[in-house]
């Protein structure tokens, strides 16, 4: 499904509730970004669980994230400015992967929803919001 449209969030959520679909997975989009609490409180209100990629959805009340960590991503963005800026060519430095995911979860959100973690889960989890 695509949202893209400022407002158009209100018109997918209620889609995917009506296509009774288990669980939504949102990719990664500073669009998105730009609107975390709204996505969060929409994903709740439409009884949708949800998985983001970055951990501020998880603060904002979103059910999980499973992402890499933004912090090592910024210093793998930094770290490439400053080769460039002395002089290496973009195209002769090597594709980095982020060496480290986080898996968040927020139980408040999982009570709201009616989930239950499964503990191995939540064992694996690097945060848990209880």
């Amino acid at each position: 499904m695509h949202a893209r449209p400022e407002g158009d969030f209100d018109t997918v959520f209620a889609a995917v509730e009506q296509l009774r679909a288990g669980a939504l997975v949102l990719g990664p989009d500073v669009f998105f970004n730009s609107h975390i609490e709204q996505i969060a409180a929409l994903a709740i209100r439409h009884a949708v669980p949800t998985i983001y990629q970055y951990r501020p959805f998880v603060d904002a009340g979103g059910l999980l994230s499973y992402g890499s960590d933004e912090t090592e991503s910024y210093h793998m963005v930094g770290s490439y400015a400053g080769k460039v800026l002395k002089g290496e060519k973009p195209a002769d430095l090597p594709v980095q992967q982020p060496a480290k995911v986080q898996l968040m979860i927020n139980l408040k959100t999982a009570k709201l929803l009616d989930l239950t973690i499964p503990p191995a889960l939540l064992a694996r989890a690097d945060e848990v919001i209880e």
